[in-house]
């Protein structure tokens, strides 16, 4: 039906005039005040009868057209009419009848809840007389146990709790036969609650557990155990501020320090002595040991308090006193009393160091002697730990000295360490000023003596000794030593000359500055002794002290190192250049030859080679202390200068039979040469192994020389493949010819590459390059040397390889 009228809306909705009656807001008024102010009425007149005449059309082809379902639709309300009054009837039955019944029932109800309420008021009635019964007896029992005395207090405590729980939700304030108990009641209350109080203290006092436990007990039944414990701890806490406070007085300290005098004579009056005197530093001292005894006593005051919360049960209901405070957080007595403890004693310190200069002055530069006595302090408490009696029930008895998440130690020393920065501070400034005054007028021409040494090890040796009291403390003072020790190494390298010509000549007398480096590697190395006799000793009791100064002590080591290693390398440069000169002398002299007989001294580089070493051992290295860098260095240096003849006697060529015997020759006055360095050539390794292991190869046949057990596992196979290049035609050159440079630069590019693997691979070259020669030429055969070389070199390249 709507899409069959859409056509008639869609052509009202277009239409300007018909458009506004489709408005959900139509208002007939100003609809027709527009159409009056417009002046058009009759036009809009009709337009409106043409609108009606429209609907009217449209209605009636819609009756029309629906005209069966109209009919239905009309037959259905009348059905439904007959249904409604049919309801309404049974609706009028229905509720007549529960007004029927609702007059039986209301009655009945009315009198039942009556009587319940009259038996509920007597059953309250019956308990209360039945409380009031029970409380004449509660009462009556009390008064007898009250005038009992101490003995039977905890009865009374309980009874008086008993009658708490009678009376609990109960009000008897109007009953005038129970007031006179109820009076009783409270003033029991007050009396126990004083007694208890008061036997707590006591017992706490005199560590009395009995009295202890017998208050506990009291103060459970009257629901105050938790309150009074924390007072107690907090009134521990404030004598204990007022004993700090009284000991850290300077006026009390005066009236001490004066009193010490003793009687003066007629007209002698008392001079203040306000950290001025000895008298005033006793007083202190004589003060803080007394403190450290309070501090002590209550700490096993509250210990054993909290030893007697541990194993004290309540008889009746079998809880734990202690795990009664556990439950509102307050289980950890002695813990929160130490952490407390703790922060009062630094607050204390702090305040009274801050209020008085003397008082500072005595704790920063005496802060061993004060921490000793908390050291002291804390050895009595272990001790007093390791007394503790195991609970009731088999259990250990309270500790908290071993907590794993508590560290009451630490706590303990937290509170000093703002005087522990200051007095590490002081120390570190004493043992830099010590280096200063003994460095400050040192020069190159004006070296530290051996007093100025001494003041640095007295210096040290005393904060070493003082701070030996506690060992963290040693911990400490041993950083402060080795920063000294660093600063008294860079400033003596500062002196030391290690660069220069002057610093680094080789060929004539010492010079002033190798002089002030030979006297700064004494005092280094007579230093590095005395520390090091001085840390064997007893000075230094903590390993891990004497483990940081000797850590420090590497960089003196360094430092002579630094300073011997200049020169011994401009040494070994001169050594090498000496031996390099051997390729000028002529090697090939056959063995009939004079010079050649076995009888026949060494080469003329040998001789320049002992005459420098010598020169060297007299003018330099006689100067220099048996240090470990010297004597490392000295030993290095005679490794070196066996490398170097063994390397370049490999290069020479030709080499003939008499050239080999005046090798040979030359290894055996080398050692002799070396001799001045003082080093046992046995120690000086596989560079003398290889010298030794090296003259009796000279004179073996290439066969044999492959053949031998020395080589490879002794003398490395490049090294004998350089000697067997000589015994070669000179068409097959050596690695550094093939590659065209010059011995020098060889032999710094064997420094430069250590590896066996790559200096095979350089004679490799060689050997392929003498090959390709061979074969350019044409020619049909090798060397007879050749074959072996290439044996050789094979063996070492697989070996290599593995």
């Amino acid at each position: 039906m709507a899409e069959d009228t859409s056509g008639v809306l869609e052509q009202f909705a277009d239409d300007a005039v018909y458009k506004q009656f489709l408005h959900d807001d139509f208002d007939a008024k100003a609809v027709a005040c527009n159409a009056i102010q417009d002046l058009a009425i009759s036009q809009h007149l009709g337009k409106l009868a043409t609108g009606i005449s429209l609907l009217d059309k449209e209605l009636h082809s819609q009756v029309s057209a629906h005209y069966e379902d109209l009919l239905a639709q009309a037959s259905g309300i009348e059905t439904l009419e007959g249904a409604l009054q049919t309801m309404c009837a049974s609706i009028q039955n229905l509720q007549a009848t529960s007004e029927r019944l609702q007059s039986k029932v209301v009655e009945p109800y009315n009198k039942s809840w009556t009587q319940t309420a009259m038996l509920a008021r007597l059953q309250q009635t019956c308990d209360m007389i039945r409380r009031m019964g029970r409380l004449f007896q509660i009462v009556k029992r009390m008064r007898a146990q009250l005038q009992g005395g101490a003995k039977d207090i905890t009865k009374a405590a309980q009874s008086l709790s008993e009658a708490d729980q009678l009376l609990e939700g109960v009000d008897l304030s109007g009953i005038d036969v129970v007031q006179e108990e109820l009076a009783v009641l409270e003033s029991a209350r007050q009396e126990l609650e004083r007694q208890g109080e008061r036997m707590l203290e006591k017992g706490t006092e005199s560590q009395n557990q009995a009295q202890v436990g017998t208050a506990l007990q009291v103060l459970f039944h009257l629901q105050l155990l938790q309150p009074r414990v924390l007072q107690l701890v907090r009134s521990t806490l404030e004598r204990l501020r007022d004993t700090v406070q009284q000991a850290l007085s300077v006026g009390s300290l005066d009236q001490q320090a004066t009193a010490s005098f003793g009687n003066r004579g007629p007209g002698r009056a008392a001079m203040p002595v306000t950290g001025s005197s000895a008298a005033f530093r006793a007083a202190l001292w004589t003060s803080m040991d007394r403190l450290v005894d309070s501090v002590c006593q209550a700490c096993c005051q509250i210990q054993q308090l909290e030893q007697v919360l541990a194993k004290k049960k309540d008889p009746v209901t079998h809880v734990v006193f202690l795990q009664e405070l556990q439950k509102s957080g307050h289980g950890d007595i002695l813990r929160t009393f130490w952490l407390s403890l703790a922060e009062m004693l630094s607050d204390e310190l702090a305040k009274a160091a801050a209020e008085s200069t003397f008082l500072r002055q005595a704790f920063e530069g005496e802060y061993p002697k004060l921490l000793s006595l908390f050291n002291g302090l804390w050895k009595r408490l272990e001790q007093i730990e390791g007394q503790t009696p195991a609970s009731g029930d088999g259990e250990p008895g309270v500790r908290f000295l071993g907590q794993e998440d508590f560290k009451p130690e630490e706590t303990l020393c937290g509170t000093l360490a703002p005087l522990e920065k200051a007095y590490l501070s002081r120390s570190l400034s004493r043992l830099l000023d010590a280096i200063n005054v003994a460095l400050s007028g040192s020069s190159r021409e004006s070296r530290p003596s051996q007093d100025d040494l001494d003041g640095i090890l007295r210096a040290i040796s005393s904060e070493l000794r003082v701070a030996s009291v506690d060992s963290r403390l040693c911990r400490m003072v041993a950083k402060n030593v080795a920063q000294a020790v660093h600063q008294l190494a860079a400033r003596c390298e500062q002196l030391a000359a290690l660069e220069g010509s002057d610093a680094l000549q080789v060929n004539g007398p010492a010079t002033t500055a190798q002089q002030c480096n030979a006297s700064v590697l004494h005092l280094l190395h007579l230093f590095q002794t005395q520390m090091d006799t001085l840390l064997s000793g007893n000075a230094v009791e903590s390993p891990e002290a004497a483990s940081i100064v000797k850590g420090a002590l590497k960089s003196v080591e360094t430092v002579i190192q630094s300073i011997v290693q200049p020169l011994l390398s401009a040494v070994s440069q001169s050594v090498e250049a000496i031996i390099l000169t051997m390729h000028e002398e002529d090697f090939c002299t056959p063995a009939v030859d004079r010079m050649a007989t076995p009888d026949a001294p060494c080469s003329l580089y040998m001789r320049e080679l002992q005459q420098f070493l010598l020169h060297c051992q007299n003018d330099f290295f006689s100067s220099w202390p048996p240090a470990a860098a010297v004597t490392q260095g000295l030993r290095d240096l005679a490794s070196r200068a066996l490398e170097l003849l063994v390397r370049h006697a490999s290069l020479v060529r030709p080499l003939a039979e008499g050239g080999k015997m005046r090798l040979a020759a030359d290894f055996a006055h080398m050692e002799m040469a070396l001799a001045p360095l003082g080093q046992p050539l046995a120690d000086l390794g596989r560079p003398y192994k290889v010298l030794r292991a090296l003259r009796p190869l000279l004179f073996q046949s290439p066969q044999h020389v492959a053949q031998s057990p020395m080589l490879g596992d002794v003398v490395p196979h490049s090294l004998m493949l350089h000697f067997l290049f000589a015994k070669a035609p000179p068409e097959l050159r050596s690695p550094y010819e093939a590659a065209s440079w010059s011995r020098s630069r060889y032999s710094k590019w064997l420094d430069e590459h250590t590896s066996e693997k790559e200096r095979l691979v350089l004679v490799r070259g060689a050997m392929e390059s003498y090959v390709q020669t061979v074969r350019q030429r044409q020619g049909k055969e090798f060397a007879p040397v050749y074959p072996i070389m290439k044996e050789i070199l094979e063996k070492a390249m697989a070996q290599e390889r593995a």
